[in-house]
């Protein structure tokens, strides 16, 4: 079987630390198996995807004028040093038990996390030798160590399977309110694959909502009730189109398969958005290993009707059509990460943060007010469904397949209850 990773360039953590560093830190060879805020000042590669680190033009012109990674003599004492406490540093991460790390497997795999941690401050254009740390906290306590679970997850997906299958992608779920770093977590995830030789594809439930003019047909439908007069609750999503697409996805077995993926553009209509024009949509090909889909109402599972009427009687009908969606998202999802925050009503500050990043880029984006009455429309939903997801899993999980992150009110990691 082909083995998961490609080989990273060879790096000098081995021999920086082999002379000096206690045993813990004699790094071997790896294998998947052996906290303040950041920059809001945001663009996106495509209508759909927003970034919560500054994310940069990766076209290929672009990608020539990166400059080089810089290193450091293996034999330096300063470089020796630097690699003990960042190698205490991921250790301290909050996120180290639930991926099933411990300090010796860091160390054994120490390469690995520094090559990975080379590569995200690449695609962030952040010096990974003056990294800030709410810079490093983000790199090395949240991207690098999901992106090491996911890598076990497609290790153990791949698995079940014998020598010269056809085998699936394995389709991961990011399940997470809006404005909470979901989108730049898969943006990043989605860059290492690639890096490591792994074709991925990303998807946002966005990318399903309803075209612009079937959402007026379903406001009118439903005059009266708010949470589905725009985007966003269970019911403005096409579901068929939800379906043919991941079916289609998981369909890229063989190298030469190509198909396009959705994307949706947000600051159509006054930031009310629209379905993008299919000319801009990404290609995909195969054989692809992983699909990264995310959304804020990932997981969500209909309750007793009591219950949401009881947090707004609008919710009668938002929950009755959420019934389908497991047939037409969930079931396609084998891995799930779940971001577990305290408050939902913190989305509004997220929301606004990234509505001004949007208009600072020259696109059209809602006004605060505007905000305002936008993320209305979804706080009853997180109230009536974020606590059956944080005390269940989301919808048709198994627990050796989930990755739940608590993260506190600036986006970072922390320790869970």
């Amino acid at each position: 079987m082909t083995p998961l990773h490609a080989a990273p360039p060879p790096l000098s953590a081995s021999a920086a630390v082999s002379s000096s560093a206690p045993p813990l830190l004699l790094a071997k060879s790896y294998h998947p198996k052996a906290a303040a805020s950041c920059s809001l000042a945001v663009t996106a590669a495509t209508p759909s995807r927003k970034a919560f680190l500054a994310c940069p033009d990766h076209s290929p012109a672009a990608g020539r004028s990166l400059a080089p990674a810089r290193s450091a003599p293996a034999s330096s004492p300063a470089l020796i040093s630097a690699v003990q406490d960042l190698y205490e540093f991921m250790c301290s991460g909050p996120l180290v038990d639930r991926i099933g790390y411990t300090r010796e497997r860091i160390a054994e795999s120490i390469d690995r996390w520094l090559w990975c941690g080379s590569q995200v401050s690449r695609l962030f254009r952040l010096d990974e030798l003056r990294l800030s740390h709410a810079e490093k906290a983000r790199i090395y306590h949240f991207y690098i160590p999901v992106f090491l679970w996911c890598e076990d997850q497609v290790a153990d997906h791949r698995s079940k399977y014998n020598e010269g299958d056809e085998i699936p992608p394995l389709v991961i779920g990011v399940s997470a309110p809006q404005g909470s770093g979901k989108t730049t977590l898969v943006f990043a995830l989605d860059y290492l694959f690639r890096v490591s030789g792994r074709n991925s594809a990303t998807l946002s439930i966005d990318d399903f909502y309803l075209t612009a003019a079937e959402q007026g047909k379903l406001r009118e439908t439903h005059a009266g009730n708010s949470l589905l007069e725009f985007r966003g609750n269970a019911g403005s999503h096409d579901l068929q189109f939800s379906v043919e697409t991941l079916e289609s996805l998981i369909k890229l077995t063989k190298e030469g398969m190509k198909m396009k993926v959705p994307r949706y553009d947000k600051s159509a209509f006054g930031g009310r958005g629209d379905r993008a024009d299919p000319s801009t949509w990404p290609e995909v090909e195969g054989p692809t290993e992983v699909v990264l889909f995310e959304g804020w109402m990932l997981g969500f599972k209909p309750l007793p009707n009591e219950v949401v009427t009881a947090v707004d009687p609008q919710l009668e009908v938002v929950n009755k059509n959420l019934g389908a969606y497991y047939d037409a998202w969930d079931r396609f999802i084998e891995s799930w990460i779940v971001i577990k925050i305290k408050e939902p009503n913190c989305v509004f500050q997220w929301r606004l943060q990234a509505e001004v990043a949007m208009r600072a880029d020259g696109k059209a984006g809602m006004s605060d007010e505007e905000v305002m009455d936008f993320v209305s429309r979804y706080l009853p939903a997180y109230h009536a469904y974020l606590p059956t997801l944080y005390k269940e899993g989301p919808n048709g999980s198994k627990k050796d397949h989930l990755l739940v992150i608590d993260i506190d009110e600036e986006r970072t990691p922390i320790s869970g209850s």
